[in-house]
């Protein structure tokens, strides 16, 4: 009988390493307040050029692993595909905007003034429109779900996210009354989606001719393991060496960030799962259909809100917390899909 599979040391412990790279952050910060204004001046269209080079780090490698050839498959089974693009595109951005604005500005109301709580709903909102597309490989592994499967439907994603995201997240955050500027909207995705996806499909289209599809797939990609997570991690501090005084005079508010986020990650979990299981897919695509709508593409998030509204931005802290509880949650979901697969079969 198969072992139960379990996630590596790094990645199992992502909520321990980006807390202590908070603390990291908020110390710089408040000992050496001349590191986060010296990094400040380096800014182009409101984009931090330090920040976006290890955004680069952390997404570059996830588009290595997107083979798009696999699109093609889509006809095989194409329930599934049904499943993660209606979730991820037609229900969860909109749930997620009136979950995050129930809790910011109805149930939180007494400990969130409202110019703050626009910017937290913004950040919501930018985890809501941005699917994952790299941890998700990881839950479907853990969940034991057709890989192949999984690859055709980040792929489509991804395809989606290229003419989505900018317009959906300029809608809800428009109907926010946040004002986007959409020149760095647009900035955003052509740095943090076009090019480093570009890049991804280049380098793989020439080392697999060079070498072949086995040595990228073993050995090529297994290089950029850990760049994702390092680059991650070094984002965290640099942003919170900017966020220091939001926190530490406003503790609370992370929690309450919190709360939103888990609640819709459980509710969109369990509408894609739910509607797998009425549709009567295998497990191995019902899985992994609901995990990529569960979790986001919280790199992507990050590095859009910096943009948009700055290090300093509650939009930016909200993605962070969101970086903060997707791992524990997301096994949580795991220990769940695991436990209910007698009932696909």
């Amino acid at each position: 009988m198969e072992k139960d599979r379990k996630i590596g040391f790094f990645e199992k412990y992502l909520t321990l390493w980006v807390a202590l790279c908070i603390v990291a952050g908020i110390a710089l910060g408040q000992l050496f307040p001349a590191v986060p204004e010296y990094l400040g001046r380096f800014e182009y269209a409101n984009v931090s050029i330090p920040v976006a080079v290890l955004i680069w780090l952390m997404i570059y490698p996830m588009m290595l692993k997107v083979d798009f050839r696999s699109v093609r498959n889509v006809a095989r089974q194409p329930k599934g595909i049904v499943v993660t693009c209606v979730t991820n595109w037609l229900v969860k951005p909109f749930t997620m905007f009136g979950i995050a604005w129930l809790f910011f500005f109805v149930i939180f109301k007494a400990w969130i003034p409202a110019p703050l709580a626009d910017e937290y709903l913004a950040g919501a909102v930018l985890l809501g429109a941005a699917p994952c597309t790299a941890m998700v490989f990881v839950w479907s592994w853990l969940t034991k779900g057709d890989a192949a499967y999984t690859l055709v439907q980040v792929a489509v994603n991804d395809l989606i996210i290229l003419v989505a995201f900018a317009p959906l997240t300029a809608l809800l955050l428009g109907i926010g009354g946040v004002t986007v500027p959409m020149d760095t909207l647009l900035l955003s995705v052509l740095l943090f989606v076009v090019i480093p996806l570009a890049a991804g499909v280049i380098t793989r289209i020439t080392v697999v001719r060079r070498r072949g599809i086995d040595y990228f797939n073993n050995v090529f990609v297994k290089k950029f393991d850990n760049i994702t997570i390092v680059g991650l991690l070094l984002t965290l501090v640099i942003l919170f060496s900017f966020q220091g005084e939001t926190i530490l005079s406003n503790p609370l508010h992370i929690a309450l960030i919190a709360v939103p986020l888990i609640v819709q990650t459980f509710c969109i979990f369990f509408v894609a799962y739910g509607w797998a299981k009425w549709w009567r897919l295998p497990h191995s695509i019902a899985a992994p259909a609901a995990m990529i709508g569960a979790s986001n593409f919280f790199e992507l998030a990050v590095a859009v809100a910096i943009s948009l509204f700055g290090l300093q931005s509650g939009a930016a802290l909200a993605t962070v917390v969101g970086v903060l509880v997707e791992v524990p949650v997301m096994l949580m979901l795991v220990r769940i899909a695991n436990a209910t697969r007698h009932g696909f079969e």
